[in-house]
């Protein structure tokens, strides 16, 4: 089954970002996974759910749950997750497909 797993940023540091995004592709990659879609986010129709704010957005696709599992948890990327904090807010999850 395939997993998306989805991402809401809110960039903080566009120095740091640039870091973060020059190496997590590496990450995805190592753990079949590709980086399918990053865009920003040009109008918000509701927000019932009352999220914080973002302003942009990642779509990576992996083959399995345990193949984005496995990568979100990777010592690979865990060494990028002090980057990532200085880059942005981040809110990450999975939508099984």
């Amino acid at each position: 089954m395939t997993v998306k797993v989805i991402g809401l940023i809110e960039l903080q540091n566009q120095d740091a970002f640039e870091q973060y995004r020059s190496q997590v592709t590496q990450t995805v990659e190592r753990y079949k996974g590709t980086i399918c879609t990053r865009g920003v986010v040009s109008k918000i129709f509701w927000n019932e759910l009352h999220c914080e704010s973002f302003g942009a957005f990642v779509e990576l696709t992996f083959p399995s749950q345990e193949d984005a599992h496995a990568w979100a948890h990777s010592p690979e990327y865990q060494a990028l997750v002090s980057i990532r904090s200085k880059a942005m807010k981040l809110t990450l999850f999975s939508v099984a497909i």
